[in-house]
């Protein structure tokens, strides 16, 4: 990981935040003083991974990770993100940077540090495209107290000004349409669907913002954001209509025919927010005298389009109902899940195999980089591969504790059979999207590698095993996952599990496992798939992660207090376990017969194909021997 000097890009950044006159929507006057200006990580659909030529925070800051928010002011300048990143900012960030580590104690929130810095009159700046109204609208608040005059929705991205000709362009991919036999559901069947939900509101329409939503709600996939099959979209459904906007000239034949088969208009993706004015003013008009039908979008819609839609007097923001609907896989899109994720897990069997033997019996020299391209290049070998899910993890050692570390060409490091070696990747099949952890260790783990990889794996097996009932959190039930780490006083500091799309993102929202707001508020649902990923990290010495993904299925117990269905897991991850890393005393015979039982299940279902591979054969077969 390398650190970027922004010395440049800063002072060209403050240049403008003095010097250049800024619009501001709903006034043409300057503000008071030069304003701070918050620089987020996601694009205008809110999007956690995003393209190149949305990379702002990145640019700005140097920080590359997926998740942080950056505030610029006049003498300063903060980074704040969570602990998955904390060591990987502590490294790309330069001197110009303090870092604000989120959920530590005593340590500011983004949103507070850019409020004191506020004080005596000044303003705040973002780009109003990038934040979500809620959050802008709490953020105003605090400044104003703080003795700031409040947060200005700035008309254009100063940090796309100081990117200038460097910045990437906008992506351009074919969008192509999804097979019904992957989707499990025509697009006529969801929106019929989603307007009963809008009848239920009695909202005049909702406004698609999430790219991923109108990826599933048209049967549509894209390729504009790596590694995320989706493409720059919005959509507005109503009663009577419904309206895609993009590039028309990137959708396949085959895909326009789909659209207009299902009268769906397509419009440009440009004439969106002229479109929601009007209909702003259309609703204005239908309202005088009356309490106007509202426009819902979602919660993470922006606040540029909230503002567009003319406020709150003629919108609601919801929790998406499309987004609530696409989580809740068909049994076509659960089945799919099942099978690319043995074919998945195959492919890492293989590479397991062939890196063990790389590494021990032909003593070859592999760093982290060349291990993830063989890895993908197996993986291609698959029916109805796509493409990578995400940047494969592919760790030794000290790096394995760099929660989401990239290793890069030219400066990762050359796997240490003598080390642990973690990979965590995951990949794109027509029939599902795949993400699947393993720790192993080639050589002699150390008593403390083989404890703590024990008590991730004893949680791995705690929560994979609950059984709960109907409307039960994700919040609920992380505990039961660190349970065993906390008896030790250790923990992990990012979620136990997150939602997986189908051949979509592979974080999907609203449902997770974890500490984070959200997760209290969604209850778990028979059909969500998720992952289950505890693990332990030592910082400068080496990191444990286990992550299987699993369904959420209706499970038969002898009663049923409250005349509640009860829940539990499906689990679909076909990897073995790393017994070299296993202290047996530590497990219950419970535990052991949970993990002989999927070690049987994972033989069962992936030695077929390596009856012509020996080599993977006999590694399979040894990794799954019943303890």
């Amino acid at each position: 990981m390398v650190t970027v000097n922004t010395t440049s890009r800063l002072a060209a950044l403050r240049s403008l935040m003095k010097e250049r006159k800024v619009d501001v929507y709903g006034t043409d006057a300057l503000p008071p003083t030069p304003p701070g200006v918050v620089v987020p990580s996601e694009d205008s659909h809110a999007s956690e991974y995003v393209a190149a030529c949305d990379g702002r925070r990145a640019f700005i800051s140097g920080f590359s990770g997926s998740a942080g928010t950056a505030v610029v002011t006049l003498e300063k300048a903060a980074l704040a993100t969570d602990g998955r990143y904390f060591n990987q900012a502590s490294k790309q960030l330069d001197t110009n940077w303090t870092l604000l580590k989120q959920g530590l104690q005593d340590v500011p929130t983004w949103q507070e540090w850019a409020a004191d810095e506020s004080a005596g009159g000044k303003t705040v700046g973002i780009d109003p495209t990038l934040v979500p109204s809620s959050v802008a609208e709490k953020l105003s608040e605090s400044i104003k107290k703080n003795g700031g005059t409040g947060l200005e929705a700035v008309s254009e991205n100063l940090v796309d000004l100081v990117w200038g000709s460097e910045r990437p362009a906008r992506p351009s991919e074919p969008i192509k349409l999804l097979a019904e036999k992957y989707s499990g559901k025509d697009s006529a069947f969801k929106l019929t669907e989603l307007r009963k939900e809008l009848e239920k509101k009695k909202s005049v329409g909702f406004v698609v913002s999430l790219l991923d939503e109108v990826a599933w709600l048209f049967n549509l996939r894209g390729s504009d954001i790596a590694y995320n099959p989706v493409f720059f979209s919005y959509a507005i459904v109503t009663q009577d209509s419904a309206t895609l906007y993009a590039d028309s000239s990137k959708l396949t034949p085959e895909a326009q025919s789909y659209l207009a088969d299902n009268k769906i208009t397509v419009k440009p993706y440009d004439e969106l927010f002229a479109d929601t004015k009007v209909l702003a003013s259309q609703a204005a008009a239908n309202g005088e005298g009356s309490t106007p039908k509202k426009y819902l979008i979602s919660t993470k819609a922006s606040w540029a389009l909230k503002l567009a839609l003319g406020g709150d007097k003629f919108v609601e923001e919801v929790r998406s109902p499309v987004g609530d609907a696409k989580a809740i896989k068909n049994e076509t899109e659960l089945n799919g899940m099942r099978q690319c994720h043995i074919r998945d897990g195959a492919a890492l069997t293989e590479f397991f195999a062939w890196l063990e033997d790389q590494l021990i019996n032909k003593k070859a020299v592999l760093d982290e980089v060349a291990a993830a391209d063989t890895l993908e290049e197996i993986r291609a070998k698959h029916q109805d591969f796509v493409g990578l899910s995400f940047d494969t993890i592919s760790s030794t050692g000290a790096n394995a504790a760099v929660i989401h570390y990239k290793p890069e060409k030219g400066s990762c490091g050359i796997i240490d059979p003598n080390a642990i070696y973690l990979c965590d990747s995951g990949a794109q099949f027509f029939d599902g999207t795949t993400d699947t952890t393993r720790t192993l260790h080639f050589g002699t783990p150390t008593q403390a590698e083989k404890t703590a990889y024990t008590l991730v794996l004893k949680g791995n097996i705690a929560l994979d095993s609950a059984v709960f009932p109907k409307g039960t959190s994700g919040f609920a039930i992380d505990a039961l996952a660190r349970q065993f780490l906390w008896k030790s006083g250790l923990d992990y500091r990012h979620g136990t599990g997150h939602g997986v799309g189908s051949f979509l993102c592979v974080h999907e929202g609203p449902i997770g496992i974890g500490t984070r707001k959200q997760y209290i508020d969604v209850p778990l649902t028979a059909g969500n798939v998720l992952s289950i990923e505890p693990g332990y990290y030592e910082d400068g010495a080496y990191g444990i992660r286990i992550e299987n993904l699993a369904i959420v299925r209706e499970v038969k117990t002898e009663h049923s207090f409250g005349d509640k269905p009860y829940l539990g897991f499906e689990h679909v991850t076909m990897v073995p376990y790393c017994r070299n890393l296993i202290d047996v005393s530590l497990l219950t015979e419970d535990e052991k017969k949970w993990l002989n039982d999927s070690s049987k299940e994972i033989l069962a279902n992936t030695e077929h194909f390596f009856k012509d591979d020996p080599l993977t054969h006999k590694w399979l077969i040894r990794e799954t021997q019943p303890f």
